[in-house]
């Protein structure tokens, strides 16, 4: 089961009753945040997730309202206890944006690293402890893909993988002759040499299973990849900074979507849902134009602060 919050809901600067744009995703206990504009924080302690347990922060560009939180943050986290690696992404040129942020934090209690992406892959293993990079294929249980998009500053969006166990088939084990005291093992993707024989996964799993696919696109123009880049996503979530069709010279200019860009992404990517975010500070009412996004792609919803989404994997 995975949780989802949308922290904020903002572009450009943060408002009286709306934080600036962030989610934060909890897979099994284990968090994951992708940007952190000024009041971040302060978002996440009104829903209570806890700062302990963020492993990846993934930051989409280096405008303040998407990453001016960040050394806030990053102390909180370690007064908070924090001692384990946090990983922190981000396109090219954001080594020397964090490491600048983070002069006023020169004794962070765990280590920092920071991974720059274009439009690359990066796999992890996600246990109860802590999220590891990985370069085994077989092992890993989340994917993260990244995209170069259209924007006034390099930029990415991001799309995650979460990846399901295959099921263990007792018959399948019993019909391979695999010993019990191996089954555990096997089935947590291990290879094992026991008795001179080697022993694989696939003798006690079945095929793998379809997983979740989560994917995070803000501050960009709605350039001809991104449908396949979000294709069959479960859940898209997309920036939404203009809701009238009449402010598409205003998302020209500004390298912005309409509502109704944003959900011809969603249909042309085959998405299961739409939540809308990234509203511009002079969009008071966003839920007015909704229907903009509906009639495009009719599963289309504006998220508000602190919306929580839970998502299942399918049988």
């Amino acid at each position: 089961m995975i949780d989802l919050c949308i922290l904020g809901t903002t572009g450009g600067m943060p408002m009286v009753n709306k934080y600036l744009s962030a989610t934060l995703i909890n897979i099994n206990g284990r968090k994951i945040l992708i940007d952190c504009g000024e009041g971040t924080q302060v978002a996440m302690r009104e829903i209570g997730w806890g700062f302990k347990s963020i492993d990846l922060i993934c930051i989409t560009h280096s405008h303040g309202d998407h990453i001016i939180g960040l050394p806030g943050l990053l102390s909180t986290m370690g007064n908070s206890g924090r001692t384990e690696k946090v990983i922190i992404v981000g396109p090219k040129g954001i080594k020397e944006i964090v490491n600048g942020l983070n002069i006023i934090n020169p004794y962070l209690p765990y280590e920092l690293e920071v991974v720059e992406l274009e439009n690359n892959d990066l796999k992890f293993i996600i246990d109860k402890n802590n999220m590891f990079l990985c370069e085994d294929n077989d092992k890993c249980n989340l994917i993260l893909s990244s995209l170069e998009v259209e924007h006034s500053a390099k930029c990415l969006s991001y799309s995650f993988y979460i990846k399901r166990r295959p099921r263990f088939s007792v018959e399948k084990a019993s019909k391979n002759n695999v010993p019990k005291l191996l089954w555990s093992k096997l089935q947590n993707q291990e290879i094992i040499n026991y008795n001179n024989k080697i022993y694989t996964p696939d003798l006690v799993l079945d095929n793998a299973r379809k997983g979740i696919k989560i994917s995070y696109v803000t501050d960009t123009r709605p350039i001809s990849i991104l449908p396949q880049f979000i294709k069959y996503s479960d859940l898209f979530i997309c920036e939404g900074t203009y809701g009238s069709d009449e402010d598409i010279d205003k998302a020209i200019k500004n390298k912005h979507m309409t509502f109704r860009e944003s959900a011809t992404l969603a249909k042309k990517g085959e998405c299961n849902e739409l939540i809308l975010t990234h509203f511009s500070p002079a969009l008071s009412a966003p839920e007015n134009f909704l229907n903009n996004a509906k009639e495009i792609f009719h599963n289309s919803i504006v998220a508000h602060d602190g919306l929580i989404k839970t998502l299942k994997f399918k049988d």
